[in-house]
């Protein structure tokens, strides 16, 4: 229930200030710099929250970041200007981050080997369910007054409650070397290319997705739409994409789908208002385009010893996170000089590189074999949704 009110706010606090920004006039680069603070705290944050559960402990933690994530927020209505919001972003994304450190080791605490993944798959179906759902709260009261500010904070601040007062032991989180970039590199290139591409498209849906809609003239209610159509994708095509790259080739899969999203991106890019064609099209792109993270991640596992992949999470997520924060700043000045229609047109671009390096590589380089492929789990790229993973280490089997 904690997770769900955490997705809610995450949700509607995304689009509320992406569409926010817009009608008060921020320049774009002003909007992409704000937007992509956010992902560079989120990086922090993933960085420094085990050292800060080592010092003061879980329960301090969570509720002092709690605390922080609910203050932010009330601060975006006090102060509308590009400059302290980009601040706040800085200090929302380092917050929400170490919020998810502690509750997803509470959760690989109460999970055994066999069920974990299911358990991972029910916290981010979970946490995706608040998102889209959160879309719809921007048409609870007027973006332009204080009111779903504060109800966002009431969000954050409620969503505390039933995890601070939890009965269950904290889980102790142990410092890892983590594996090298070069490493991982020389292992899975196709991985850490594809770690890149799929996470620049996401942080540019979440980061610039409600300001595009803005722009395009759509109202409240329609912005909700269309970012809603995008996540729900991506959240109900995950599954059936990632037992799809379990029977076959990864890479076949992650071509395939990333020619369906950059189809659909530029029949988007040719939509001029809000309709339910525009609406279909933002689906079928985010179930296609948001369900490639999960896969490139499995390919990455894959090419790893067992006893490296724990160790890897969190270079893999160093890796997303730093190309997360070049994501909504490099649209925003696409979309200042070439126009609106580049959102969609740029989103395709990437996509479409990947489709061919994917498919280059299932051409020129052997499969690897089934005995060594790991499952593909749900999961979400280093994105407002959470899954840093900076938990206990589990048993290798």
């Amino acid at each position: 229930m904690g997770l769900l009110l955490i997705g809610l706010a995450v949700g509607v606090q995304g689009s509320l200030l992406g569409y926010r920004a817009e009608l008060e006039g921020f320049p774009n680069s002003a909007i992409g710099l704000l937007m992509s603070c956010y992902f560079a705290g989120f990086l922090v944050g993933s960085i420094m929250a085990p050292k800060l559960i080592h010092r003061v402990g879980h329960i301090r933690i969570f509720a002092a970041l709690s605390a922080v994530a609910s203050v932010t927020i009330l601060v975006h209505a006090l102060y509308v200007n590009p400059w302290s919001w980009a601040l706040m972003r800085l200090l929302t994304g380092f917050a929400f981050s170490c919020i998810y450190v502690v509750s997803e080791s509470w959760l690989n605490q109460a999970a055994s080997n066999e069920t974990r993944g299911q358990i991972l798959a029910i916290y981010m179906t979970t946490m995706m369910t608040g998102v889209c759902a959160g879309q719809f709260m921007l048409g609870l009261a007027d973006p332009q007054g204080f009111q779903l500010f504060i109800l966002i904070s009431v969000l954050v601040s409620v969503a505390a409650v039933p995890i601070l007062l939890t009965a269950m032991t904290t889980p102790t989180i142990e410092e890892q070397e983590r594996v090298s970039i070069a490493l991982i590199w020389r292992r899975a290139p196709m991985g850490v290319m594809g770690i890149i591409l799929a996470q620049w498209c996401a942080s540019v849906i979440f980061g610039m997705g409600a300001v595009y809609a803005a722009k395009l003239g759509m109202s409240v209610g329609e912005v909700a739409w269309f970012m809603a159509a995008v996540m729900g994708g991506g959240m109900i095509f995950q599954w059936p994409l990632g037992k799809l790259s379990d029977s076959m080739d990864r890479r076949w899969v992650m071509g395939g789908a990333s020619i369906v999203a950059a189809m659909a991106a530029l029949a988007a890019s040719q939509q001029a208002h809000a309709s339910v064609l525009l609406y279909i099209l933002a689906f079928i792109f985010g179930g296609f385009c948001l369900s490639l993270y999960p896969l490139v991640v499995a390919l990455t596992h894959d090419h790893l010893r067992p006893n490296e992949i724990v160790p890897a999470s969190g270079t893999i997520i160093l890796i997303g996170g730093l190309t997360s924060v070049t994501g909504p700043i490099s649209v925003a000045f696409w979309m200042e000089n070439f126009g609106l229609e580049s959102f969609f047109i740029s989103l395709a671009a990437g996509l479409g590189l990947l489709a061919v390096i994917s498919i280059w590589r299932v051409l020129t380089i052997p499969a690897l074999p089934e005995r060594y492929k790991t499952e593909a789990t749900l999961q979400a790229p280093a994105t407002p949704v959470g899954m840093v993973l900076h938990a206990e280490n589990e048993s290798e089997t």
